[in-house]
């Protein structure tokens, strides 16, 4: 799997690549060139008395030299570029596909995993292309030139490495075949220590509040202990790999100087050849170092790529539908709502939602219409199915069954762009992103200038506290928002699904945090915005919704009841219930 998402991944630089190995070549050749050149100047300068030829032999050796220090620079910026480069593609796809997740996927997968495998996965890979771009061509050819030219100097001597190497290839194998499952649990480990620290971080006030420190230290300090234990474990591999290798070679440089002193000695070996004998030795043990340093990177980046394909191979649930193929229909046509069926009408025919493995359907035989201009309201339990309903119309969630429709078009026959294009959507959860107030805003109509943002600041009862902070528009905003109180980051979120100009608005429990005063002026600024639009509300307030044109009653996840405020009192014990309680509950405030 490793090699062949590198192969996918280098097939957009075949260049560069064509250049690294060209450039390795030059370099590993004239590191091999060096010994016998040094061994020439010995035998055929010094020892012969022949001063002539060193000046002569010398100069070749520095000018060898200098290209190979020159072509080992070259080659290794070069090939850090390319693998900076493929981690740049890689992270780019893996963005690209969770974008194109649906939620229950990215919940399948896990924010903490997702995060780990586009950042410290694939820095893992990266590492892995450094290593190769730098060894890709000079290790191998290194370690098989320098055995053929030591088999040159002298062929008995040459037993002695050829009895080495398999000696070598046996450690390495037997070291990496056990690291390659504790990389993968290595891995597998980042992802849960990250899942907890996560938790904790985002959940601190929680675990002050009932005091639970103590126990979510121990917690922390289980993962950290498993993860520690792994990690020592695959360094106490790689690091007995060392001294082993460096044992059987240093053994072998003994009896090649033991067996070549004594070759020297009964004339049949010269002393050049016996030095450049023991420099093809040194370059086969940096062949070798630089093999075991591709295997021990090897294992944990195939891990790694095991986890980053899973990814990329997964099948987006929600993609565009057949009809997506539509003429004139671009990025920032369908961000503006400016295209789309004509009308805002969402239909939905007997919807069903239900989740993989569940016993019960979430949503069942939902059935109702929402026609522009009016105001549909949807009240209920708490768990009854409100929000998943609401996610069904951007497709944030597919129906599992029956169909939706909006202006008159299947929502899965419309390009996901497009469709949401239709959409301005204020969420449960109030999001802002870092950044300032102003492109916050602008996330749905970039090109709004900044009197229509203090506007719709106004018309969501903003305004007030964003004119006094010190910057205004320009004030900056923490991830998350958490720098505004909920109410605030609520009414923020409300003036940006305004500032988009769409046929269809979806407010998902959207002024739970305002108090009552607020929530009454909100609505009355918000209503002629609204006047030709469809809007969606889900309420916990039966005050927020007494005047939509239509109420839907959910009760586990079937429609109860369906009417305006008047009729529901008549007809339904369950919306009568949820009023009275509230009605009880405002008497006594």
């Amino acid at each position: 799997m490793l090699i062949g998402l590198m192969r996918r991944l280098l097939s957009a630089h075949k260049g560069a690549v064509l250049a690294i190995v060209l450039l390795q070549l030059v370099q590993s050749t004239a590191t091999l060139l060096l010994p016998t050149l040094n061994a020439a100047i010995i035998d055929d300068g010094i020892v012969a008395g022949n001063t002539g030829e060193i000046p002569k032999l010398g100069s070749w050796m520095a000018g060898i030299a200098a290209v190979q220090v020159l072509a080992a620079i070259a080659a290794g910026y070069l090939g850090a570029v390319v693998a900076m480069e493929l981690g740049r593609q890689l992270r780019g796809e893996l963005f690209t596909k969770v974008q194109a997740m649906s939620s229950q996927e990215v919940g399948d997968f896990g924010a903490p995993s997702l995060v780990t495998r586009a950042t410290n996965d694939v820095i893992q890979i990266q590492s892995l292309a450094v290593l190769v771009f730098t060894m890709l061509i000079a290790a191998p050819v290194i370690f098989i030139g320098g055995i053929a030219l030591a088999v040159q100097q002298d062929v008995v001597l040459a037993g002695i490495v050829v009895a080495v190497v398999p000696v070598l290839a046996g450690i390495m194998a037997v070291i990496v075949r056990r690291l390659i499952p504790l990389y993968r649990q290595g891995q597998w480990l980042i992802d849960r220590i990250s899942r907890v620290l996560r938790e904790q971080i985002m959940g601190a006030s929680v675990i002050r509040g009932y005091v639970r420190q103590g126990h979510e230290i121990r917690r922390f300090d289980t993962a950290n202990k498993e993860l520690t234990r792994n990690n020592l474990h695959s360094a106490l591999l790689v690091a007995g790999m060392m001294p082993m290798i460096m044992l059987v070679v240093n053994l072998s440089s003994v009896g090649v100087v033991w067996f070549g002193g004594h070759r020297i000695q009964s004339g049949e070996m010269r002393l050049g050849a016996l030095t450049a004998f023991i420099a093809y030795i040194l370059q086969i043990l940096i062949a070798i170092m630089m093999a075991m340093y591709v295997f021990m990177t090897a294992p944990r980046a195939a891990a790694c790529a095991e986890r980053i394909q899973a990814v990329l191979d997964t099948a987006p649930a929600i993609t565009d539908g057949p009809g997506s193929a539509e003429p004139g229909t671009d990025d920032a046509e369908a961000g503006q709502g400016a295209a789309g069926p004509a009308g805002g009408t969402v239909e939905f025919r007997e919807v069903t939602f239900a989740y993989p493995g569940a016993e019960a359907p979430v949503l069942d035989g939902v059935s109702f219409t929402a026609v522009p201009g009016t105001t549909t309201a949807i009240i209920g339990a708490t768990g009854s199915g409100k929000t998943t309903l609401l996610n069904l119309l951007p497709r944030f969630l597919d129906a599992t069954g029956g169909e939706i429709r909006i202006g008159g078009r299947s929502v899965r026959q419309l390009p996901l762009a497009r469709l949401r294009g239709l959409i301005a959507l204020v969420p449960q959860h109030s999001h802002l992103f870092s950044g300032t107030l102003a492109e916050n805003l602008r996330m749905g109509a970039p090109e709004a200038t900044d009197a229509e943002l203090w506007h719709m600041l106004e018309t969501a009862q903003a305004g007030e506290f964003v004119r006094d902070l010190p910057q205004g528009l320009q004030s900056p905003v923490s991830q998350g928002g958490t720098n505004f109180s909920g109410g605030q980051r609520q009414r923020l979120c409300i003036a940006r699904a305004l500032l988009r100009k769409a046929p269809v608005y979806l407010f998902d429990d959207s002024y739970s945090a305002l108090d009552y005063g607020t929530d009454r002026r909100l609505r009355e600024a918000v209503a002629p915005l609204l006047r030709s639009a469809t809007v969606l509300i889900v309420a916990e307030r039966v005050s927020t919704i007494v005047d939509a044109a239509l109420i839907l009653v959910l009760d586990k996840g079937r429609l109860a009841a369906q009417g305006t405020h008047a009729e529901l009192m008549e007809s339904s014990p369950v919306y009568r219930e949820i009023a009275a309680s509230q009605l009880v509950l405002e008497d006594t405030l």
